[in-house]
């Protein structure tokens, strides 16, 4: 079968840890969109790990790795995962890349610099990773596909000489920065086509096979709902597709082949980056829960920003669900809340002086304020707890709440960073 995993939020939801957890069970787990903009976080037996493009099935020995041609690859950060994590002894993953994937080159990350910088204060909070210049190019037709690097050099060089008369038009005289050197490109494709050469495969064409033979195929997603640019909060929003809907395209498989979507939901909110965010909290009260959240600190896998935190938002849960096709809910870092006396929860939002549970579009969202009920806190330690009925009252009434408000069944407990500080349960949706 083919599961998804991805976010219900704004990214940052707890989705590693899920895939890894579940990867025990599969065959094949697939990176199937995005870049190097966002990571995952890996808590297990080799230690802490933050991966930004290699698929979270890496740490299992068993497990065929997959880069779709959905996903922006950056050379040089995957060779650079591969290896960091084998110096801390992970044994050398499987790996295929799709042969129809597409190369950051490394003036998108340049262009990605240069236009935060021309905007200044009214910038997209940017990771600086050359995503929406590269995703601007692939559907410009003018990007480069990791087949393409095979071809003879009369042809690449022709490429590159038509790709920089526009690149450079732009450099030189809207950000007054120095032409690019087509051959020094050259030589970095040629570099790219040494490094890539033992890892590249018709993924297509594997899927296939795979689930025709009844493989368990994990589909792994990047950031969440909310910074998906067709259903987030545009503009401030990633630039290519985080539904579970995309995995079909982004790994090349039938869309009907997807037979589980797990989204993933922290019990609280956390962010990074621009954008709205009704239920965010500050202060003292946002440091504190900052401080404790995550498995070490709520900060960004990628740019070690410190992560915006907010409570619980059902209208934002609600709405991110539905729009992955959620079958399952993973409810992540429950362990965190255990401090609080009382825990307020976003059931609604205040618009203009009406109230509403649907999530609305980005203009209406500015104005929205968030409608709040409080619930007692369970005060004690959850980690350690395996079995559902063994945690505190309180807690499971929090759990019970929150899924009756979105509606989705919430099936997985993440109550510890570990890949096995998990609780299964039985949802009576």
């Amino acid at each position: 079968m083919v599961k998804a995993v991805v976010g219900a939020n704004w990214g940052d939801e707890g989705k590693g840890k899920i895939t890894d957890m579940l990867a025990d069970q599969a065959d094949i787990v697939v990176r199937f969109q995005g870049g190097a903009n966002a990571g995952h976080t890996i808590v297990n037996e080799f230690g802490k790990f933050a991966l930004h493009t290699l698929p979270s099935g890496v740490f299992h020995s068993h497990i065929t790795n997959i880069i779709g041609n959905g996903v922006a690859l950056d050379v040089n950060r995957i060779k650079k995962e591969l290896q960091e994590i084998e110096s801390k002894g992970v044994p050398a993953p499987k790996l295929m890349i799709s042969d129809r994937c597409q190369i950051v080159m490394p003036y998108h990350v340049l262009f990605d610099e240069c236009e935060e910088a021309r905007l200044k204060g009214k910038s997209f909070g940017s990771t600086k990773s050359g995503i929406a210049p590269f995703y601007s190019d692939k559907f410009a037709k003018i990007g480069f596909q990791v087949s393409e690097l095979f071809q003879d050099d009369e042809v690449l060089k022709e490429k590159i000489a038509n790709v920089c008369v526009q690149k450079d038009t732009l450099l030189v005289h809207l950000y007054h920065r120095d032409p690019l050197d087509q051959a020094e490109l050259l030589e970095t494709l040629h570099e790219y086509r040494e490094f890539l050469a033992p890892y590249v495969a018709d993924v297509s064409l594997f899927l296939d096979q795979a689930v025709r033979e009844n493989k368990t195929i994990l589909l792994e997603g990047q950031l969440g709902t909310l910074k998906d640019p067709d259903h987030g909060i545009y503009p401030m929003v990633t630039s290519s597709s985080t539904l579970a809907a995309y995995g079909a395209i982004g790994a090349g498989i039938p869309p009907y082949a997807i037979s589980q979507i797990v989204a993933v939901t922290k019990a609280y909110s956390s962010a990074v980056g621009a954008g709205e965010f009704v239920s965010e909290i500050f202060g003292e009260e946002a440091d504190e829960l900052r401080r404790r959240g995550g498995d070490g600190g709520e900060y960004g896998a990628t740019t070690g920003r410190p992560r915006r935190m907010g409570w619980y938002d059902c209208v934002a849960s609600k709405y991110g669900c539905r729009l992955q096709g959620a079958t399952d809910v993973a409810f992540a870092v429950l362990d965190v809340l255990g401090y609080l006396d009382e825990i307020p929860v976003c059931v609604a939002y205040e618009i203009d002086g009406k109230r509403t549970t649907e999530f609305p579009v980005t203009h209406e969202l500015k104005k929205a304020k968030p409608v709040y009920e409080v619930l007692p806190g369970w005060k004690s330690e959850i980690r350690g707890i395996k079995k559902y009925e063994d945690l505190p009252e309180n807690c499971r009434k929090y759990i019970e709440f929150i899924e009756k408000q979105i509606g989705f069944p919430i099936t997985m407990i993440s109550n510890g960073p570990d890949r096995h500080d998990i609780i299964y349960r039985e949802s009576s949706l």
